[in-house]
């Protein structure tokens, strides 16, 4: 899986800090009954809505490799535009467009 260097940087930076962000998070996973497939398209849409082009990336690769397909990506996207608005919806669509174009999806 693709890790961005900050992101790895970081990780040897901090590794205890790490250790616990990482920890809380498969934390939060475990803690309802979602299932890992829905959990990373919901986390595509919290990152829409923050406009992180970082981790509408990272979800958007994290929701194809737990079997979403283009279309679903692309619906979470869309949901996007009447709640964050057309700028921030569009740029997200881009975003998750270079991915898929990367992917060969």
């Amino acid at each position: 899986m693709y890790l961005p260097k900050k992101y790895k940087d970081f990780s040897a930076a901090y590794p205890e800090i790490f250790k616990a962000y990482k920890e809380m998070g498969t934390l939060v996973r475990e803690s309802g009954p979602l299932d890992e497939k829905t959990q990373n398209l919901v986390k595509l849409g919290i990152a829409i809505g923050s406009n992180s082009r970082g981790a509408v990336m990272s979800h958007t690769r994290k929701a194809l490799d737990t079997g979403a397909t283009k279309e679903e990506i692309s619906h979470t996207v869309l949901l996007a535009l009447s709640t964050t608005g057309f700028p921030n919806m569009i740029a997200a669509m881009h975003w998750v467009d270079e991915v898929l174009e990367k992917d060969g999806k």
